[in-house]
């Protein structure tokens, strides 16, 4: 009896200990706690401008970028620049997707529409909504400098985003999301 409960015991412990490893080195759990993305990933009501009653949770590879480049359209994991905290009154770990790559020069036209190098970016996630409300940054463009990323909230009206603090270095970048674990109604592999 004493031998089996130690054999459970080093097991619990084992499984305890990869999981734990698992977390810590390949993939890590994020809260959507904004509107910045909707609807792509929700956040809770009563937040402003939140859909559901439950934040969307993600789950970010972090090795990802050991074995490839970030990609334009990526819903990324990211440490936001320290400017965020300041123009946006929250800095910490952001969620946004990917639209500018190093070198790009990025530009928003007169409807709200993205530009990438002089080539309009098809862009699905974003409602017409979206576009509608996305008024202030009308007409701009901005050049993404060598080694920094440019993100954007597909809820481009309610998005503090790289138009407000600029690009976010790759050491910034903490990975792609690869999968919506929570609630299980929203269970999606990106």
């Amino acid at each position: 009896m004493r031998r089996a409960a130690v054999e459970w015991a080093l097991t619990i412990l084992g499984a305890l200990v990869v999981v734990l490893a698992f977390e810590a080195e390949v993939a890590k759990p994020y809260r959507i706690p904004t509107s910045s993305m909707e609807p792509t990933l929700h956040c809770a009501r009563p937040g402003a401008g939140c859909e559901s009653r439950f934040s969307d949770r993600v789950i970010a590879c972090e090795i990802c970028y050991r074995f490839e480049s970030p990609a334009r359209g990526q819903i990324v994991v990211f440490h936001a620049p320290a400017a965020a905290a300041t123009d946006c009154e929250t800095g910490g770990v952001y969620v946004k997707r990917l639209i500018g790559l190093p070198g790009d020069t990025v530009r928003e036209d007169r409807s709200g529409h993205i530009w990438i190098d002089g080539k309009r970016l098809a862009e699905p996630y974003v409602t017409a909504t979206a576009r509608a409300s996305d008024v202030q940054y009308r007409g701009d463009t901005w050049h993404v400098p060598k080694g920094e990323y440019f993100m954007l909230g597909d809820n481009r009206g309610d998005s503090c985003d790289s138009r407000v603090w600029g690009g976010v270095p790759r050491s910034g970048l903490i990975g792609p999301v690869v999968a919506t674990y929570f609630p299980p109604t929203r269970i999606a592999f990106p």
